[in-house]
């Protein structure tokens, strides 16, 4: 287990520091106070104050190429929400394919993400596990945003120090990702459709290519896909947004 001594400032994001030093052999965790430059998916930004948020990256090294990562920000989200859970903030669901809620009623708030990226080379591909979790209340963030922002100190009370945070999901992470790189995703669908904050749901969901699927949320699929019922059948999707829900179960959009 290795960490490096976290700084107060990074030139871009944890993700991008240890995407950058190629001679890391994982798993290695790399803490930030802040970053100038924090990221989400699609190139949105990671919004933070000092000291109100958990931001670290984790790098870990795999055999193969990309197809072996299938469905890693799914088991890396189960492996954070069990150690959230175990914490005292058990409410926390999953909401696919990379984001941490907690569960308020009509959908939850968003309390952090998860963004993966990936560098390959002689045969292996090095994997880096970008987190951001909102820890203290930021007042007016939800307004800035145009939607619900959810902090563990809502749910845990008092809060611990970010540090044992950070110790107690990194050791679940790195559970969870020696067992990812022996068995892939499959060890734990079950645990993710458990904790899948829109099962049963309606859902429409904008794909990589900018169509709009709608249906029922069915779960997960073996390799991460969401697995969504529609008037044409069972369709899965791999790389998509969420759009909308609704609460309405039963039947297809």
């Amino acid at each position: 287990r290795k960490a490096t001594s976290p700084p107060m400032f990074l030139s871009g994001s944890t993700n991008s520091e240890l995407l950058a030093r190629e001679t890391l052999r994982g798993p290695f965790l790399l803490l930030a106070e802040e970053q100038t430059a924090g990221r989400g998916r699609r190139g949105r930004r990671w919004h933070s104050k000092p000291g109100a948020a958990l931001m670290f990256s984790m790098r870990r090294d795999f055999a193969g190429g990309p197809a072996q990562l299938r469905g890693l920000s799914l088991a890396a989200g189960v492996a954070i929400a069990k150690a959230l859970h175990g914490l005292g903030a058990r409410e926390v669901a999953l909401k696919w394919p990379n984001d941490l809620l907690a569960s308020m009623g009509n959908g939850g708030a968003k309390l952090g993400g998860i963004l993966i990226e990936t560098r390959s080379g002689g045969g292996r591909i090095a994997a880096v596990i970008g987190v951001g979790l909102n820890c203290r209340r930021m007042p007016g963030l939800d307004t800035r945003l145009k939607r619900r922002v959810a902090s563990l100190d809502e749910s845990i009370d008092p809060l611990p120090e970010r540090n044992r945070i950070a110790i107690r999901i990194g050791v679940e992470l790195m559970r969870a990702l020696r067992v990812f790189a022996n068995a892939g995703f499959e060890p734990f669908r079950a645990e993710w459709d458990a904790m899948h904050a829109n099962r049963g749901e309606t859902l429409r969901v904008r794909t990589a290519d900018g169509r709009i699927v709608a249906g029922i949320a069915d779960g997960a699929a073996p390799d991460g896909g969401l697995l969504l019922r529609t008037t044409r059948g069972v369709q899965c999707v791999h790389s998509g947004t969420v759009i909308r829900n609704s609460a309405a179960r039963g039947s297809a959009a």
